[in-house]
């Protein structure tokens, strides 16, 4: 008794400072006047502590007992005071390991379960400062570990104690039995400690696949990819993940469509309310979105550039809005000052997109935007761009702008035929456009309208006959 007591108040002594100092930068996040730092030191302290709580039991719980006991016990043997034999005290050593393992293992999932709500706590403190607490992603003990190690020692640390009081009472008794006891002993542990692994590694595997196709999945909504859906092999609780996974998918794909139709809803009206300023223009950015993205999709650009395309040319006049009626809607030719003012369109309409939020959503059509209006010899507006230096949206609305103005009724003038539309289109491919996408709209344009005129021929046949 006295040296169960000595060896108590030791492992009381040794493991206080080791706790108090664990628990340290949780008592500083109590205080009110705790700093950033201090609080998400606090939040990682308290992920670890399930983690401490085992070093701590392994450390100074299991050697301020042991060391004083064993020490106390030889020197009792030494002096006769305890009547024990001295390879009893090696048996002991080894089953205080074994003990606290087993403590450890208890205590490790007890205190995991233990921080939750001090999680909770850390993290509306936090919420409330404006600071995010969060370990992003980064593991402090795998869940491989946490099985393999769990499954060993449920598996065989119970065995190999039973195995070690047997030794002891047949060591007391000095039956024949004894002689060859550990052989037989150390077969049956290699045998348990194997299977034990093997069944962890069988169980992690078990766990690690579906867990996979969930990150997998993940990853691909985080890349916008939700169009395919979670295979689902399993029959145990994973099923119900997935199955919760692939409606949120459906979720998402769906929300998309919706925001989708409200975005394409969004540009046609603006260029439908621009457009309603000038009758003599109705219809004009719808036209020259259609032209443009014919274009983009001949010459074989991405849906991602076809959309941006779209976009940008439903909106390259948006700038008219802040020209004056008297100048925009006048019924005669304007004076060189009016035509100054007209040119400023481009880059107000830039300016305008600017201001739209969030910035990332406008920033790939303003260059669509600001240089429909350069030329490819390089004399055209606002920045006298030529060539190549011009952006590859603003080559391409130029040319379907220009068509379906020329094409287009003025208050001053009527449009042209198509025909002779296409005629300077292919005189000024190399000095006003682009020769590459020019060449590629005049192809299809040819061809469309030829269609069109062989079809109004036969069709007008079969009404004569």
């Amino acid at each position: 008794m006295a040296i169960l007591f000595i060896s108590f108040l030791s492992m009381i002594a040794a493991e206080l400072p080791v706790y108090h100092y664990q628990m340290m930068p949780l008592r500083r996040a109590q205080s009110g006047s705790c700093t950033e730092e201090e609080l998400r030191r606090a939040y990682l302290r308290t992920h670890q502590l399930p983690m401490l709580t085992v070093i701590r039991i392994m450390g100074p719980h299991l050697f301020g007992v042991s060391i004083p006991a064993l020490s106390l016990s030889a020197w009792a043997i030494a002096h006769g005071d305890l009547n024990l034999p001295s390879t009893d005290l090696l048996s002991a050593a080894v089953g205080a390991i074994l003990v606290s393992a087993m403590h450890a293992l208890i205590e490790y999932f007890l205190a995991a379960d233990a921080v939750s709500p001090m999680l909770e706590t850390l993290i509306e403190t936090g919420a409330k400062r404006g600071i995010i607490l969060s370990l992003e992603g980064r593991i402090l003990i795998s869940l491989r570990m946490k099985l393999i190690i769990s499954l060993v020692l449920l598996g065989v640390f119970p065995l190999i104690l039973f195995t070690l009081a047997n030794e002891i009472r047949l060591a007391q008794q000095n039956t024949v039995f004894a002689a060859g006891y550990w052989q037989w002993v150390v077969l049956i542990l290699v045998v348990s400690v194997a299977i034990s692994i093997f069944g962890a590694i069988l169980l992690w595997k078990n766990i690690l696949k579906p867990m996979e196709l969930l990150q997998k999945s993940l990853r691909e909504i985080e890349q916008g990819r939700m169009d395919k859906a979670v295979p689902d092999p399993f029959s145990d609780e994973f099923s119900r993940l997935i199955a919760g996974m692939n409606h949120m998918r459906k979720g998402l794909l769906e929300r998309d469509r919706v925001n989708a139709s409200l975005v394409e809803s969004y540009f046609a009206t603006l260029a439908t309310a621009l457009d309603a300023r000038d009758p003599y223009t109705a219809g004009h950015s719808l036209r020259v979105a259609h032209y443009a993205c014919t274009i983009a999709e001949l010459t074989g650009e991405s849906p991602l550039f076809i959309d941006r395309v779209k976009r940008s040319a439903l909106l390259h006049d948006i700038g008219k809005i802040g020209v004056r009626d008297d100048v925009l809607l006048k019924p005669e030719r304007l004076t060189s000052e009016e035509f100054e003012q007209i040119k400023k369109h481009p880059a107000l309409g830039e300016e305008i997109l600017k201001q739209v939020q969030p910035e990332e959503a406008m920033a790939p059509l303003l260059p669509g935007v600001r240089s429909h209006h350069e030329r490819y010899d390089g004399r055209g507006y606002p920045d006298g761009l030529a060539g190549e230096h011009i952006p590859k949206l603003g080559r391409i609305i130029a040319v379907a702008d220009a068509f379906d103005a020329m094409t287009s009724d003025r208050p001053y003038r009527l449009g042209m035929d198509k025909k002779a539309a296409l005629q300077i289109l292919r005189e000024g491919a190399g000095i006003q456009w682009d020769p590459f996408y020019a060449e590629v709209f005049l192809e299809w344009a040819q061809a469309r309208w030829t269609r069109e005129v062989m079809f109004d021929l036969t069709a007008a046949t079969k009404l004569q006959s």
